[in-house]
């Protein structure tokens, strides 16, 4: 009995992945300077494609939100891969949640849209909890283990903190003063040395 060939894997074409990171690139863009308001059609002019390109790879308004988000997410996990292993692992951890507290500024204007693509489906929501704590206490526990960052505050302690500022702030240049709080929050749980106990670095006996 002869044997039937194997059908061949269709790959996406090279053109196809680089309008879906275009689309995604310019969707991240367009929704972070309109709150999450911008059109599809705004979109697919920022990425220089057609809108019938944009819909062949995301159907749905949704759909793309969800992308973007996941992307965004992917992006800052590979960020915490490129750190770990630093020399200074409480100036990767600085620089990481930096990059997240970007992040949540482009997420920040899609709650609204974010809120019905996830609607019934906690997927997307567990996806990115769980990838980005991983992330911080891929960073995190070096640093404890190093003795420079107090080891009775958790890397989901710091993630969530640091989000929280994010989300709980308002104002037009929230960004800026939610690094600098950040910033703040870090050096107050760094111990300065391995071994020193926090905020007494330098200090000495009357």
């Amino acid at each position: 009995m002869e044997r039937q060939p194997t059908p061949a894997i269709r790959r996406p074409r090279a053109d196809s992945l680089r309008n879906r990171e275009k689309l995604l690139g310019a969707a991240a863009a367009v929704f972070r300077e309109t709150g999450g308001e911008g059109t599809l059609e705004a979109v697919a002019r920022r990425a220089g494609v057609g809108i019938g390109t944009l819909y062949r790879h995301f159907p749905t308004r949704e759909a793309l939100f969800e992308a973007v988000y996941r992307r965004e997410i992917d992006q800052l996990a590979e960020l915490s891969l490129r750190l770990e292993g630093s020399s200074d692992p409480v100036a990767a951890l600085r620089s990481f949640l930096h990059e997240l507290v970007g992040m949540v500024a482009t997420k920040k204007g899609m709650i609204k849209a974010l809120a019905i693509a996830m609607d019934g489906s906690c997927e997307i929501a567990n996806y990115s909890q769980i990838t980005l704590l991983a992330a911080v206490e891929r960073l995190h526990g070096p640093a404890v283990r190093a003795g420079t960052l107090r080891a009775d505050v958790s890397g989901e302690d710091v993630a969530q903190t640091v989000v929280g500022m994010c989300l709980a702030r308002r104002d037009e240049r929230w960004e800026a003063a939610v690094v600098r709080l950040s910033d703040v929050f870090l050096d107050g749980l760094c111990t300065g040395r391995p071994g020193e106990t926090p905020g007494r670095s330098g200090s000495k006996e009357a």
